[in-house]
């Protein structure tokens, strides 16, 4: 630990000890953030339940974990009040946590949004974890809350059945005014519907892509300070199906615009919330990056097993202006983060590979902007701030004025090196659609659609005049007949004697229906 990182783990203890009073027992000197240490501990029974209990970014041997203290646990309409006090997380084989042990103790305090967060070490390849948070004010009075679970990535040689669910499009206040106007009282208390359809289908592994939350919707009282933007994330994070889901289900995370700063937002320009403070705030709410991490890179790749290798992007953080005029060094994805993409593809042996984007690169997209949910949509989300009164959609790959140069070249080079018999397939967030689309070079893309109906509409079809692919140069070979929410499946099978490796590749409706499904065989 560094000698700042000293100073302020021994003020905020000094702080607790203010706010909380002495405790019975001695905090150990080990209150900071680290490696597991492996201490033994006797584990309680379960008796209470905080905020986000959640594990994040899962490794052959490592593991993110954490939760924020909160006075009442779930929200029931109102804000869920922080709760400074010590926390450390005990982990097991076993789910009755016998020869359990723990992380070293956390603080909670109002600096880190009384969110604990360790980055846990040492663990063994495919296997299954249980946790449970161990807090109190002090070490006298700890509680336990309920397990979760994780299993660690397989070593390499294995080449195990595996499934994500991959989602976009959480937005909390569309998805509220939609329940109150169909008096879904139960959806208002539980939380959305999908999240029950996902923890039914048992994935390994749940991926955000962004729009995590929307801190522009509604717009007229959207979010841009500090308060306001945790806000946002407790709120979503407190309903009953998500801590369902967050407790059996590993995440990945991913962050687009309205959880960055607004609707097609960049890192340019004076309007709030500012670019750091969005980055700051999506790395604190979610597990992404080692919390003792100077400078963390927000793009990564995971090898889940020999058949299937995932690469995370980052849309936001790199790009350049999205009013810069278009061309070939105009970049969404910024110099470094594309060498490092390339260079990790060519390096990659897994049968498949997966590209999970924030924004598409195949489409079709809206050509302009403002043309979705009518006269009244800038007021309640959908206002990209940035670029004036300049109608065209600037935002990703496929728009002519935005990225399209970009995209097109890095599908050349996907060609140039033989990518199109290497099992390669996109996955987008973002579009408020579900579709299986296919580049004119080949390649596919699959759009998760919106998670709840209330955000989700129906997108532009292949020579569409107001799209980007007025020539109807892609391929559809599904888009949705009816608007509904949803997210997608991914199920990545062993060959077998006489069949090859198989990707399948399935969508669902907000309630669990399939919508749609295809298996694509692995090539030699």
């Amino acid at each position: 630990m560094t000698s700042q990182a000293t100073l302020a783990a021994l003020m905020t203890v000094t702080w607790l000890l203010a706010t909380c009073g002495a405790p019975s027992a001695q905090i150990p000197a080990s209150v900071h953030r680290g490696e597991a240490d492996r201490t033994p501990v006797q584990v309680p029974g379960t008796t209470a339940h905080w905020q986000g209990e959640m594990a994040g970014e899962v490794t052959q041997t490592t593991v993110i974990l954490q939760a924020r203290l909160t006075y009442h646990g779930q929200v029931r309409g109102a804000e869920s009040l922080g709760r400074p006090g010590m926390g450390a997380f005990a982990l097991s084989t076993s789910e009755t946590m016998e020869n359990a042990f723990r992380t070293p103790w956390l603080v909670a305090s109002p600096e880190d949004d009384f969110i604990v967060k360790t980055l846990v070490s040492g663990l063994e390849a495919g296997t299954r974890y249980y946790y449970r948070l161990l807090s109190g004010p002090n070490l006298e009075s700890l509680e336990a809350g309920p397990t979760g679970t994780f299993r660690t990535l397989d070593e390499p040689g294995v080449s195990r059945e595996v499934s994500l669910v991959v989602v976009t499009g959480m937005n909390r206040f569309a998805f509220r005014a939609l329940a109150i106007k169909d008096l879904a009282w139960d959806n208002l208390r539980l939380g959305f519907p999908a999240l029950e359809a996902i923890v039914a289908r048992q994935p390994d592994f749940f991926v955000g892509t962004g729009d995590n939350v929307y801190y522009d919707s509604p717009f007229i009282r959207r979010a841009h300070t500090l308060e306001s933007m945790r806000a946002k994330w407790h709120r979503q994070f407190a309903t009953p199906r998500f801590a369902e889901l967050f407790l059996s289900v590993p995440t990945y995370w991913e962050k687009d615009d309205h959880d960055y700063r607004y609707d097609d937002a960049d890192p340019y320009g004076d309007f709030q919330p500012s670019a750091e403070l969005g980055a700051r705030v999506f790395l604190e709410q979610v597990p992404v990056v080692d919390p003792l991490a100077g400078n963390p890179l927000t793009y990564r790749t995971h090898r889940l097993n020999d058949l299937v290798q995932i690469w995370l992007l980052e849309g936001r953080d790199y790009r350049d202006a999205n009013t810069d005029p278009p061309g070939p060094d105009k970049s969404l994805w910024g110099e470094e983060q594309r060498e490092w993409l390339e260079r990790t593809l060519l390096e990659s042996d897994a049968t498949f590979k997966l590209l999970i984007l924030p924004t598409c690169m195949v489409g079709p997209d809206d050509d302009q902007k403002g043309g979705q949910g009518g006269f009244l949509a800038p007021y309640f989300g959908g206002r990209a701030l940035g670029q004036g009164d300049d109608p065209h959609k600037l935002d990703n790959h496929m728009n002519t004025y935005g990225f399209r140069d970009e995209a097109d070249a890095f599908f050349s080079w996907l060609l140039d090196n033989g990518f199109l018999n290497k099992n390669l397939y996109l996955v987008c967030g973002d579009k408020h659609w579900q579709y299986h689309s296919i580049h004119p070079s080949g390649f596919e893309e699959f759009s998760v659609g919106a998670l709840v109906d209330a955000n989700s509409r129906l997108g532009p079809k292949p020579g569409d005049l107001m799209s980007t692919d007025p020539e109807g140069l892609v391929r559809h070979l599904y888009s949705q007949a009816e608007s509904s929410g949803g997210f997608l499946q991914i199920g990545i099978k062993a060959s077998g004697e006489s069949q090859p490796a198989l990707a399948a590749f399935a969508f669902y409706d907000e309630v669990g229906t399939l919508l749609y499904s295809v298996e694509k065989a692995a090539h030699d």
